[in-house]
């Protein structure tokens, strides 16, 4: 319990320097680590907790039996074979009894040495005597052991790193300071409204900081991180309800009134029938067209569901009321892929279409650039040359950005400043689970495109180890007997890219040479000029080159239905988007079709999760979801660029109804209010401008 003097002097904005038993170099590691105040110091959430309330001797442990107990460290080993383990032997005076990890070893193998007390929580199994394996682990000091704040009750763990651990923030240097700090805080004030506490039936606040730091119930303790859930994805719900509002509220658009000839002659003249899929999100789209409010709909689809086609007659509906219309790719195969598909599809319509890309000749960008500037060309793809300075357009109406995740946030704001408020549809081929798109995507419009169109092959999925590199070989030679094509892919990330770009060079000289001479094998990769890449793509299409040897270029946009295989090298080092996406280039023919995603012997526990998903599913929305759950949401999709999906408490993976009640409460408020104005929202006002100060400028255009 803190003095009385600090209960009157600590508030929630109180800096770390100033609180008890925090100097100078503590609070600089604390602020580095992004803790800079009281309140900051209070929302740093335990990771886990420990059940001390019960603590076993070792003799009376029981196989089975989740138990804690609290020794002394005799020894620690790191023991080598074909299983690598680290081995940790733990004594109490009435046994002893080893811990075990099989990963983490380097990492965990530092936190321990010979001497000390440490209290170990796990499930009892047996191998040569009792054991625990991976079990959570809380080192205490001899003065700890009989301090109720670190044992005798649910004793939580927090997340730390080795520069804080080094300024003493362990879990129990943390809780050191932690405790002082909730008894000595003059108040807490609450951050949702009575109405929302009592219809949520949630803890109010201050009884829940209390309860998520030193529970005395696992009950308590459980209501306490609902109520910190519920905050933290309320507030991000109703930042971008606002946001939605504004942009309706806020914004004149352009009503796109007329559907004509063109529209209706190209629908009549493809080569297929539009999906139901297709023709329900045609139908979003329209009627969003029509509003004088500027569109922002987001288009999911699996690889191959058809998501050009329905751009490209939304385009076509713009252009046909008068507007220009233009569609920007992430990479300049992309960008190719779809201008020659479009090409093709207004092959005998009066669309003068343009693709504008990094290094045309002068003439050619120059010829592009007037047509744009003064209507004659309604129509363009192209890379982020479109937002570079001097591409003007005479009166865009309508913006299709395709993989929009890959563009920068200031990239897509100065494409849509070349516009007077234009439509904006968005298109993934990066399929993403509902919680994770009502929170990257909550300010937009989502249509799903969740059908295939007939004729699409499932793609038969393997995963083997290097030692069968021969026989994957015999089996891509066998598809090129049989007429078909194959693609042979390498990883290419930034980080290595030199080194990456050399193992795929070299991988083409060998398989050229060496294993397929008898085959017309190309290599392919971001590097070369576009005319030499639009060569090779041109060539591997129309059949004259066998087996196309690529970089990730070909991850999406590339559609070759004659290809049957692709070999993904060193598929550990993927990503399951990036995996998904590759395979997605095959299997678009009527043969059948396999990835083979061939890996080193020894890989990691999650690369081995991703590629056994990738052999259980070709759902792309099952996928994404065991990544989100391997990886979390800050890194996928590009997200961490929005600085808002480093949740402290609330997970994306396991607190979807949390969720959905968070957005209900956030939609009512909003509809009530739009701007917050009511004298009644204040608190919910200052609280939203706290938390996201710093993100307002990102979220219309992200």
């Amino acid at each position: 319990m803190s003095d009385s003097s600090q209960t009157h002097s600590i508030h929630l904005d109180t800096p770390v320097q100033y609180l008890k038993g925090i100097g100078p170099k503590r609070a600089e590691a604390l602020e580095k680590a992004g803790i800079r105040s009281a309140e900051d110091l209070l929302t740093h959430f335990p990771r886990r907790y420990l059940d001390r309330r019960t603590v076993t001797r070792i003799r009376d442990v029981r196989v089975n039996t989740s138990v804690t107990v609290v020794g002394q460290i005799l020894a620690v080993d790191v023991i080598r074979g074909r299983r690598q383990r680290l081995v940790v032997l733990t004594g109490d005076g009435s046994g002893m009894m080893e811990c075990v990890w099989f990963q983490g070893i380097a990492y965990v193998s530092k936190n321990f040495h010979t001497g000390e007390t440490v209290a170990f929580s796990g499930k009892v199994t047996v191998f040569h005597g009792p054991q625990l394996v991976h079990p959570e682990y809380d080192k205490l000091s001899d003065a700890d052991e009989t301090n109720p704040m670190h044992t005798g009750g649910i004793i939580p763990l927090y997340p730390s790193t080795d520069a804080l651990t080094r300024q003493g923030f362990d879990s129990r240097g943390f809780r050191r300071v932690l405790r002082p700090l909730v008894d000595g805080l003059a108040r807490i004030p609450e951050t949702l409204p009575d109405s929302v506490l009592g219809r949520q039936i949630l803890m109010g606040r201050r009884e829940a900081v209390e309860n998520i730091h030193f529970p005395g119930r696992w009950k308590d303790l459980e209501s306490a991180r609902l109520r910190f859930k519920f905050e933290e994805l309320f507030y991000l719900q109703l930042f971008l309800m606002l946001q939605r509002e504004a942009r309706h509220a806020g914004e004149k658009g352009i009503g796109f009134i007329r559907v004509g000839d063109q529209v209706r002659g190209l629908i009549e003249r493809l080569p297929f029938e539009l999906t139901g899929a297709q023709k329900r999100v045609l139908r979003e789209i329209r009627e969003d067209m029509r509003r004088p409010t500027a569109m922002n709909r987001l288009v999911q689809g699996d690889v191959g569901a058809g998501k050009t086609v329905v751009a490209l007659l939304a385009m076509l509906i713009a252009v046909e009321n008068g507007y220009q219309a233009c569609l920007m790719a992430p990479t300049e195969i992309l960008a190719e892929q779809h201008f020659l598909n479009i090409r093709r599809m207004l092959e005998e319509m009066d669309v003068p279409t343009a693709l504008l890309r990094g290094g045309q000749k002068s003439r050619e960008r120059q010829a592009i650039l007037s047509g744009l500037a003064d209507g004659s060309i309604p129509l363009v793809v192209g890379t982020h040359a479109l937002v570079q300075e001097g591409v003007a357009f005479r009166n865009l109406g309508f913006v299709v950005i395709d993989e929009q995740h890959r563009f920068g946030v200031m990239q897509r704001a100065t494409l849509l400043q070349k516009g007077v408020t234009p439509d904006v549809l968005i298109m993934t081929a990066t399929p993403i689970p509902r919680t994770l798109a009502l929170t990257v995507y909550g300010d937009l419009d989502v249509s799903v495109l969740d059908e295939l169109p007939p004729g699409r092959q499932p793609v038969r999925t393997v995963w083997r180890k290097e030692n069968v590199r021969d026989k994957v070989y015999d089996f891509i030679r066998d598809e090129i007997r049989s007429g078909r094509q194959a693609y042979i892919v390498y990883p290419l990330v930034e980080e290595s890219e030199k080194l990456d770009l050399k193992a795929a060079t070299e991988g083409f000289e060998t398989l050229s040479r060496t294993v397929f001479p008898d085959v017309s094998v190309a290599l392919l990769h971001g590097r070369m000029k576009s005319d030499e890449k639009e060569v090779i793509m041109r060539r591997f299409k129309s059949g004259e080159i066998r087996i196309l040897v690529s970089t990730t270029v070909i991850e999406v946009g590339v559609d070759v239905p004659n290809a049957t295989v692709m070999l993904v090298e060193h598929a550990e080092r993927f990503g399951l988007p990036q995996l998904h996406q590759l395979r997605g280039r095959v299997g678009r023919g009527e043969a059948k079709s396999t990835c083979i995603l061939l890996s080193s012997y020894a890989v990691s526990e999650d690369a081995r999760r991703r590629l056994e998903t990738m052999e259980a599913t070709t759902d792309g929305f099952r996928i994404a979801e065991a990544d989100l759950e391997i990886r979390g949401p800050g890194e996928l999709f590009g997200t961490r660029q929005h600085g808002m999906l480093n949740m402290k408490i609330a997970s994306l993976v396991t607190d979807g109804p949390v969720l959905e009640k968070a957005r209900g409460e956030a939609v009512s408020i909003v509809e009530s209010d739009p701007k917050l104005e009511d004298e009644g929202h204040s608190l919910l006002r200052e609280n939203l401008k706290r938390q996201y100060r710093e993100n307002f400028g990102l979220i219309r255009v992200g």
